[in-house]
């Protein structure tokens, strides 16, 4: 039998002795007298973790990779509403029309309203469209909430208009009698707050703002803690869809002055739309303002640029597809080729590029992924460094 060298027996002899405690332990527990007993009683072993700790994610290798790949390709997140809007159906029914396997793959996302799905474009990973209302660019603009938005922000179609709903209690008749009194204008950052704002200030009446979710909002107006809630979407919106004539409550017709003439348009919600809520042919005046489909101006020639490039193709050859049942009754109000003012449209071909860093009247974006924009203009924002894979 082969004898252990003395070197290795020393050192399995030290882990032994170290493991059980040392020396000390080797010879046994020292006695303690009663005394140091009661003062310190014997220590309990450590408690074992109950799961072992996660292993670190390691980057994909091989035919992992090729597949994490292949499932990127064709994606586009599209940033839409809340789950009782109309974003969010129109972004599904883009979903479901538009997918084609790999090569597209639409991914609709929940948003908070078109202030922050605006930011959501130009800053959030992932996020290549969002449905907006059309008059949100200039507004972030003159309030200067999104630096460099009008560079890195284009339009792919004018959808449809979007009415304003007006829900108030019986006891409130009129639009005035909503001063003082307060109203709920959705959560901050939405097309609801934006809009209710300036639609109140345009009137001249001053109301009491909260800003409760729209599904809180109604729970509220139900029980006589707000006068009114006020509501942007197209119609018909599904929030609005369980209250009858037993509700208590009714809409308020916002009349078309002269301060909203510039940005609104005149519309009306019926008892189509509406039957527990608009009488019979007693048509609810109010007005509304359009949506638009706002896009990331990534550089030409890029691999998101090219993916845009496949959804608009997409949505242009399926489009009748879109205006028919069981798709979002609204989808037969757009037209593919309106305009939207002050806006820049997307163009899913350029022309090559004339100079280094130049396409065709467009400064390409850097390498970290900030978006492209036009040679002339401001380059301070998003198009000035701001990353977005």
């Amino acid at each position: 039998m082969n004898e252990i060298p003395a070197t290795r027996r020393g050192l399995l002899l030290g882990a032994a002795l170290a493991a059980a405690g040392g020396p000390a332990a080797a010879q046994g527990p020292a006695a303690r007298t009663p005394a140091e007993a009661r003062a310190s009683p014997p220590a309990l072993p450590p408690a074992a973790p109950p799961f072992p700790a996660p292993a670190r994610p390691t980057a994909p290798t091989g035919l992992s990779a090729t597949l994490t790949a292949r499932a990127n390709a064709g994606t586009v997140g599209v940033i839409s509403g809340g789950v009782d809007g109309t974003y969010i159906r129109i972004a599904a029914d883009l979903a479901a029309v538009l997918d084609d396997g790999e090569r597209l793959r639409v991914l609709p996302m929940i948003g908070k309203g078109s202030v922050q799905n605006l930011a959501d474009i130009i800053y959030l990973r992932g996020v290549d469209i969002g449905i907006v209302q059309s008059d949100v660019l200039a507004f972030v603009r003159r309030e200067r909430l999104v630096p460099g938005a009008a560079q890195a922000i284009q339009y792919i179609a004018k959808l449809y208009d979007e009415e304003i709903h007006l829900l108030a209690r019986r006891e409130i008749a009129r639009i005035e009698d909503l001063a003082g009194r307060p109203v709920n204008l959705d959560v901050p950052g939405s097309g609801t707050a934006m809009t209710g704002s300036l639609l109140f200030e345009a009137l001249r009446i001053p109301v009491r703002p909260a800003h409760d979710s729209q599904d809180v909002a109604l729970q509220k107006l139900r029980a006589g803690e707000i006068a009114a809630l006020a509501y942007v979407a197209g119609k018909p919106a599904r929030l609005f869809a369980p209250l009858g004539a037993d509700s208590g409550l009714h809409f308020l017709p916002v009349p078309l002055a002269a301060p909203l003439l510039e940005t609104y348009l005149p519309s009306q919600l019926g008892p189509a739309e509406y039957p527990g809520l608009v009488p019979p042919e007693q048509p609810v005046e109010t007005v509304a303002v359009g949506a638009a489909m706002a896009v990331y101006a990534w550089q030409p020639g890029s691999d998101r640029h090219r993916r845009v490039a496949r959804f608009v193709a997409a949505l242009n050859e399926k489009f009748p597809t879109l205006q028919r049942p069981p798709r979002h009754p609204k989808w037969r109000e757009v037209n593919l080729a309106a305009q939207v003012p002050g806006w820049t449209r997307f163009s899913p071909e350029q022309p090559p590029p004339r100079s280094p860093g130049t396409v065709s009247g467009w400064r390409a974006a850097p390498a970290n992924g900030a978006p492209a924009g036009p040679t002339t203009g401001p380059t301070t924002g998003p198009t000035a460094g701001t990353a977005k894979p």
